[in-house]
């Protein structure tokens, strides 16, 4: 048995954990241990597990709640670096940080355990929509977009996304309600994870999608169930920018 010890951060309600470690250090993560520790009855709970190493810049690993690793969040990133801000002690406003889908920049301002901070996302690539979806975009990790219907049930929402992410060997789906030029609410199944209460590379899918079919501007205001995200695009490059909020220090005793 051995004693890790682990913050635990959100960005919108999106949870994670996060280990920060030395370069050259074995993290010891694999897909058992990260599902075991995110499980939220007999874990510690979370939406994803994240291992920031520390060198010249910050290597990002992302375990899913299910143990499966995911090329990028953009709530977990912004959690990853207030997470390695606070474990270092440092006071810099501006992060490098190599993810699975690339490297990124992160921008943080924090007072005390809250913050808001921005992260570059890089360019948002398209593929043909699927029937039923209003596109189907790449932010590093895949999504699929669905106009929402009010009535539909959450039963059928998950009917829905388990019949389109199938057709693209597995995504995140949002289901989307435009509200003005300047604001979209969204609802999403993340892979791997399940409902969420925010997914910040949903909000950059959405909102390029949306833009792209004519039904916002290039800067929106995503309404996800735990809180908004800002984004922007130049092109089909993206900024997202949202909260940090730190939760708690967690020992957890590995078996």
């Amino acid at each position: 048995m051995a004693l890790r010890t682990l913050q635990k951060w959100h960005g919108a309600g999106n949870d994670f954990l996060v280990d920060v470690i030395e370069h050259g250090t074995a993290n010891g993560w694999d897909a058992a241990r990260a599902r075991a520790v995110c499980n939220r009855y007999t874990g510690v709970g979370a939406d994803g597990l994240l291992v920031a190493t520390l060198g010249s810049h910050v290597d990002m690993v992302l375990y899913n709640a299910d143990g499966s690793v995911a090329e990028m969040s953009g709530n977990g990133i912004r959690c990853l670096a207030a997470a390695v801000r606070r474990a270092t002690h440092a006071t810099w406003a501006n992060l490098s940080v190599m993810t699975d889908a690339g490297m990124r920049e992160v921008s943080l301002s924090m007072d005390d355990d809250a913050g808001y901070g921005s992260v570059t996302m890089g360019e948002v690539s398209f593929a043909s929509p699927l029937a039923g979806s209003l596109g189907v975009a790449n932010v590093g990790n895949p999504h699929v977009v669905v106009l929402d219907d009010p009535q539909w049930s959450d039963a059928e929402r998950e009917m829905r996304a388990a019949q389109l992410e199938a057709l693209v060997g597995g995504a995140n789906v949002e289901f989307v309600t435009p509200l003005a030029d300047d604001r979209v609410r969204i609802k999403v199944i993340e892979r791997g994870v399940g409902w969420t209460l925010a997914c910040g590379t949903g909000s950059v899918a959405t909102v390029a999608v949306c833009h792209r079919a004519g039904l916002c501007s290039n800067d929106v205001t995503v309404e996800n169930p735990g809180g908004p995200l800002r984004v922007q695009l130049e092109g089909d490059h993206a900024t997202l920018s949202g909260p940090v909020q730190f939760v708690a220090n967690v020992e957890w005793l590995e078996v």
